[in-house]
């Protein structure tokens, strides 16, 4: 009890610090004096005695020394006085109740008492700010991503068995409170183009997402992915056939906003873009606006599994090549991903199917086209899928297409990543065609092999 009492009084007193310059100091005598006294009836009531009449206190005045004395022979005494029940001696109790009650006092001295000095110094709580004067503080963010293949082919003889599939070079930086930029540069043979490139706007008002310059659209669940990031080393044959070799990408504006209601229990995110895009299979590299609305849903079926089910519509017109193309899409996930062994144990099913419908010069067809993917990782460096594709030709004569994408990967680390790929495709304009591929792929920088 004695080290309580002596604590409390070191509490009061530096929380009495900085309003000593403007009250009376208390005399050191008198502050002696009064623990003194407290602490020869705190030994009384130790031994089992009760010690008589009130506990005495000399400092006077307002200053946080006096006051905390004070308040602390208040609390004593109603302690002597719960413990002895107003009779000269009593049998020894258990302390347990007096030190609550001196802790009590203890913890509301320090809450009334120091903020009481703090408002009468004018004091405030420390304010950190970064002042750097490096200019390295205004860097971007800069990433760089490699692809090296090596693939065998049914056919004599063989040639461009090594390739250098491409390098991919991403600086991203945030400007300001407001916005940020992304720059994705992609390097290969043929020489350097501008992947993506486009700056964004969050926190405006009703949860929207403004996005202007070039960017990768989001058609079905792997468009927006870079070919890096893929669950095999291309697209599936949907979206290169109706979408281009590398997907669909535009160069315009996009709004972005999660929907402010729930339909059981899901989360619905809505983009719609209107751009001019690349695609020489939809608009036959016509350059007029094109418009592309999603809608995408997602529900969190238990711990471990969730589902998502979007729609996509998109579609313009080429009037160069007197075209109109329109699009429409729905595609499925569904993932399971125990918590316990999230980076050990994974299944994915993701399921697409698209409608094309093109009007060129009075000729109107009706194509369909889709996959199916599944992708199951056995450990933490082993993934296990396999993709199967089918589609009608986009235009013009009716020709189809189907292919079946078996892979094998392993995770040498969140760097690194090696693949071993087989492929057969066949259909009614060309023959089939078998490949085993081998897939290297490295990222470094922050960017790494993103995914959405």
């Amino acid at each position: 009890m004695r080290r309580y009492s002596a604590l409390f009084v070191l509490l009061g007193l530096a929380g009495a610090a900085p309003a000593r310059a403007q009250e009376p100091v208390t005399s050191a005598d008198s502050v002696a004096a009064s623990l003194a006294r407290i602490t020869a009836r705190l030994d009384t009531l130790e031994a089992g005695g009760c010690p008589a009449g009130p506990t005495v206190v000399t400092p006077a005045g307002t200053d946080s020394v006096a006051v905390a004395l004070r308040r602390l022979a208040e609390r004593l005494d109603r302690v002597i006085a719960a413990r002895c029940g107003g009779q000269a001696a009593a049998a020894p109790a258990e302390p347990v109740d007096e030190l609550a009650a001196l802790r009590a006092a203890a913890a509301q001295a320090a809450d009334v008492v120091q903020p009481a000095a703090a408002a009468d110094t004018g004091a405030k709580e420390p304010v950190f700010e970064g002042r750097q004067r490096d200019a390295s503080a205004m860097n971007p963010e800069i990433s760089a991503t490699g692809d090296i293949r090596f693939i065998l082919r049914d056919e004599s003889p063989q040639k461009d068995n090594f390739q250098l599939e491409g390098v991919e070079v991403a600086v991203q930086s945030t400007l300001d409170p407001y916005s940020t930029a992304k720059i994705i540069l992609g390097f290969e043979q043929g020489g350097v183009g501008v992947e993506e490139g486009y700056l964004y706007y969050t926190g405006l008002p009703g949860r929207v997402r403004l996005d202007a310059g070039k960017f990768r659209q989001p058609v079905g669940d792997l468009n927006r992915w870079h070919v890096h990031a893929l669950p095999e080393s291309d697209y599936p044959l949907v979206y290169q056939r109706y979408l281009g070799e590398g997907g669909l990408a535009g160069i315009g504006l996009s709004v972005y906003t999660a929907l402010p209601f729930s339909l059981a229990h899901g989360t619905h995110e809505f983009w719609l873009q209107g751009t001019t895009s690349e695609a020489e299979a939809l608009y036959a590299g016509g350059t007029q606006p094109t418009l592309l609305a999603r809608l995408l849903n997602f529900w969190q079926l238990s711990k471990s599994t969730y589902m998502q089910l979007g729609f996509t519509g998109t579609g313009g017109n080429n009037a160069d090549a007197d075209l109109e193309s329109r699009l429409a899409g729905a595609d499925f996930r569904l993932t399971w991903r125990p918590p316990e062994a999230g980076t050990r144990k994974e299944f994915t099913l993701r399921a697409e199917g698209y409608l094309l419908h093109s009007n060129e010069a009075g000729f109107q067809t009706t194509r369909y086209g889709g996959f199916t993917d599944l992708s199951y990782r056995a450990s933490r460096r082993w993934i296990l899928g396999v993709r199967g594709d089918w589609l009608e030709a986009p235009r013009g004569a009716y020709d189809t297409e189907w292919g079946v994408v078996p892979t094998l990967t392993w995770w040498q680390s969140e760097f690194v990543y090696l693949r071993l790929e087989g492929r057969h495709q066949d259909g009614s304009a060309v023959g089939p065609m078998n490949q085993l591929l081998a897939q290297v792929v490295f990222a470094m920088g922050p960017h790494k092999h993103e995914t959405y």
